[in-house]
This record gives structure tokens, C-alpha cells and sequence, in this order.
């Protein structure tokens, strides 16, 4: 709670980062070699690969950046993936850009996931304050549609194995490309069944 709270006054102290500015149709060229992954219109159909379609430029720019500075570094900064460092390491600063426009102009498909935990609703909207879980609804919103400016992802929709992977990379920080930590913190106060319920909860998230 304490590093919210932090996160969150420096980012209304501090001057509103600049968004993603790209070229979409440029992009869409560009994206081609992403689709074996990430499908054509960034819907993966691979439920382990994220759906790019919809999320914000400024956090794909980001995250592009970040798999290209670990494949600069060897993995020491940035976030670390095996294909990703290979596929970003090529790409220049415009590139980058327009790929992460394209993907955010595109529609994200919806699925419809039956037997959400309740588990999942309660933490995702009230967190657990005995044990200094943090609701996800804080930086996320209601519908999952995150805040491009302050950085929060869109992750409302997204596969739920995609979720339960990265939650599971903060946890052991095997993932630490996160603002000041904040996703660490609270990942690794879950449990198993917590993180299996969120993802399950989240992917069900309709926008």
C-alpha cells in the first residue's frame, strides 16, 4: 500500500509522460513477424501470449523498450524473454513506435469464461488488508482498462494464462520492469489459488 501511495504521488507531482506517437498503417507492415504470436491483429489465439489489440501505446512502447534493454544488457536490466529480446533487439525507436500503434488501435476480442472464483472478484475489487493486498481496482479500474498515463496497463480480457504467468513471474521477480515495484509487492503476498482466481476473474472483465 505504502509503495501506491508513493507511485501515485509522484505521478501527480511529476510531468505527464508523453504518449506513443506512431504511425498505425506503417505499423501494421512492420507487425507482420508478430503475428505467428500475437495474431494478426494482435488477438493471439495462443492462450500464453498476450493480446496486444487495444492495449495502450505508451505501455507497449514501453515493454518493447524493456525486451530490447535486456537483450542489450544480457538480462541484467529491462524484462527479460527469451524471443522477445530477439524480436526487439532490431527494432528502432520509430519502429517501435508504430508497431505499438497499430496493436493499440485494434479491437481486443472478448472471451467468456464460466465459473469465476468469487475469490477473484474480491480480490481484484477489495484486495485483502489483513494481509496488505492491495485491490487491483486502485490502478486497473473497474473494467480493467488500466491509465495510459500513469503507466497501468489494459488488462481487462486478457487471457487468463497470460495473467497467471506474469503474476507468477512477480512473485518470484523474475519480472521487475514494474513502477517502483508496485506489481512485486503485491504479487508476492498471493497465493496459488489467489493468482489462479485473478487471472480467472480479470480475463472475464468485459470492456
Amino acid at each position: 500500500m505504502k509503495k501506491l501511495a508513493i507511485a501515485l504521488s509522484i505521478i501527480a507531482v511529476t510531468s505527464t509522460p508523453a504518449l506513443a506517437e506512431g504511425n498505425a498503417e506503417a505499423g501494421k507492415t512492420k507487425a507482420v513477424t508478430c503475428a505467428a504470436c500475437h495474431g494478426a491483429d494482435g488477438n493471439s489465439v495462443i492462450s500464453m501470449y498476450p493480446k496486444l489489440a487495444g492495449q495502450h501505446a505508451a505501455y507497449l512502447e514501453k515493454q518493447l523498450h524493456d525486451f530490447k534493454h535486456s537483450a542489450q544488457t544480457a538480462g541484467k536490466q529491462g524484462r527479460m524473454d527469451p524471443i522477445m529480446a530477439g524480436m526487439s533487439l532490431p527494432l528502432s525507436d520509430q519502429d517501435i513506435k508504430d508497431v505499438s500503434a497499430f496493436f493499440a488501435s485494434q479491437q481486443q476480442t472478448q472471451a467468456d469464461i464460466k465459473d469465476v472464483p468469487a475469490l477473484g472478484k474480491q480480490l481484484y475489487q477489495g484486495g485483502d488488508p489483513s494481509r496488505g493486498i492491495t485491490a487491483c481496482i486502485a490502478c486497473h479500474g473497474p473494467n480493467g482498462n488500466g491509465a495510459e498515463l500513469a503507466g497501468f496497463p489494459k488488462i481487462g480480457g486478457q487471457h487468463a494464462d497470460y495473467i497467471k504467468i506474469q503474476l507468477e513471474k512477480f512473485h518470484n521477480s523474475s519480472r521487475a520492469n514494474d513502477l517502483n515495484g508496485m506489481m512485486q509487492d503485491v504479487a508476492k503476498k498471493l497465493t496459488p489459488t489467489d493468482i489462479q482466481a485473478l487471472s480467472s476473474y480479470i480475463a472475464n472483465l468485459k470492456q
